[in-house]
Order: structure tokens, then sequence, then C-alpha cells
């Protein structure tokens, strides 16, 4: 009977035990499939009350419990409108999580302006603007940010001008919030993956000599897991003394740098390829 009690006890205080992120409101941007699903499970799994999560399709976010799905298309006024109205809804925010990110790829010589346009406003304006229009409420709650960059916005890794154009501001705005919300202690950081294995990256790693170029150049030789991009976010939420920082979750990739060509006869130029960790 003794062993049962004291069995029942270490289970009662580890049950006890707080999490890091407990009773915390979250929102996060294409939080509906790879590393914005990851984050979403990975908060609720840190002990948010709740995740108000948007995408274009939230089907697959109606099975979770403790999370507002709100469809919404982020690159635009409206989508940005009804996701903050959304946000409003739940009584108040503690972490925002700028997810959504796009690529198109190719040499820049053949670079459609559309296409660039499409790229910023996705990765960068629609962070931009929610940073801006969720302030007030992040302050009333000394609430964070996290940003999700790429290494493509700390180093070359031949995936697309404009994309690597819109992580490098998304890293700068970063350090500049930090500076600027700082004495209103809201905390600004980034996350900064390389390859991570997702179904967008999928079709890529599924070319064996692409996979290994990327495995060879990272010195942990290995592709990223979402987890690993999921459980940096969860610790630069529940850190009050970090801000301004951009966590490069590579692998030890930055180290190195990445260039890929892809095996052909063809010679054309710039025929390469690059990663996608913003996704």
């Amino acid at each position: 009977m003794r062993t049962q009690t004291l069995a029942w006890l270490v289970l009662a205080t580890v049950s006890a035990k707080p999490k890091p992120l407990d009773g915390r409101i979250a929102a996060v941007t294409g939080g509906s499939r790879g590393l914005g699903r990851a984050v979403v499970d990975e908060l609720l799994r840190q002990g948010c009350a709740t995740v108000i999560a948007c995408a274009r399709n939230v089907d697959s976010l109606a099975e979770l419990e403790n999370v507002v799905a709100v469809t919404a298309d982020v690159r635009t006024t409206e989508g940005r409108r009804a996701f903050v109205d959304a946000i409003a809804t739940t009584g108040g925010l503690d972490i925002l999580v700028n997810n959504v990110g796009t690529n198109v790829r190719g040499p820049t010589t053949e670079l459609d302006e559309g296409d660039y346009r499409s790229v910023l406003e996705t990765n960068l304006d629609a962070a931009v603007f929610l940073c801006r229009d969720c302030k007030a409420m992040l302050e009333e709650r000394n609430g964070c940010i996290v940003n999700i960059g790429s290494i493509s916005g700390v180093c070359c890794d031949h995936t697309g001008v404009a994309y690597a154009v819109s992580k490098a501001g998304l890293d700068h705005l970063t350090r500049y919030l930090a500076c600027e919300w700082g004495p209103c202690q809201v905390r600004v950081n980034s996350v900064d993956p390389w390859f991570i294995r997702t179904e967008l990256t999928e079709p890529l790693l599924d070319d064996s000599d692409f996979r290994a170029a990327v495995e060879a150049r990272t010195p942990l030789r290995r592709v990223g897991e979402p987890s690993d991009v999921s459980q940096a976010v969860a610790y630069l939420c529940s850190a009050p003394y970090v801000t301004g920082q951009i966590l490069c979750v590579d692998g030890g990739l930055t180290c190195n740098g990445f260039e890929y060509q892809k095996p052909s006869s063809s010679n054309r130029e710039n025929d390469i390829a690059g990663g996608m960790g913003g996704f």
C-alpha cells in the first residue's frame, strides 16, 4: 500500500509540474502544415491555453483541441484583418509566430516581377504588418514575437534572390523591432532553419544526389526535422532575457554555405537548387 501511495504522489507531482508556456495565448500563421503545424503542436504541448492558427485551408486543424482555426490569406490586408480580429476575441496575446512563407526558384535573370512581389508579400510584408497590428496586445502581456526566417537570409544557398531578400529582411525586422519595442517588454527573435523534412521539401529530398549534397555540407550530416524548429521556437517563447537574436537551426550549415549543381549534360547558366528552410 505504501509503495502504491508513493507512486501516486510521484505521478501527481510530475503531472502538477507547470509547463513553460502554461496559460499563454499564441497565434501562428501558416499553421496547418509543415513547420507551422509542428509549432502549433509544440506550443500546445508546452502548455499554451489557446493557439490561434491561420491558413488558406484549415481542415487539418479541426482535430485539435484548444486551437482556433482561421481561414485567412495574410498576404492581403483583408486576411490579416480577419486574423487579428480572431486574436482579439480570445482576450489577449502572448506569442506571435510569423511562419507563413513561399518561394519561387530560378536565376535572377529570369525573375518575374509578379513572382518577386508575391514572395515578398508572403514572407516579409505579412510579418511586418502583423507585428504592427498585434503590438498593443503583446505589450499588454509582455509578449513575444518569433519570426521564422531561413539560413537563406544569412548566407548564400542559391535558393532564389526573392526568397533570400525576403528572409534577410525578416532577420533585420527582428533586430529592429527588438530595439524599438524592448522598452515595452516585447521580445522579438527569429528562428532560421536550413533544410527541414516536410511535405514541401520532400520532392527535393527525394533526389538522392541532392539530399547527399545537403547532408555532406551540414556538419551534423542530416536533414532537420520539424521538431528541431518547433522546440527552438518554444524555447524563445519562454526565454525572458533573450531578444533580437537570430537562431540558426541548421545543423551547422551556416559555417559552410551551400551550392548544388545538378548532374546534367545541360550547361544552362545557374541551373542550381537550394534550401527551403523557412517553410
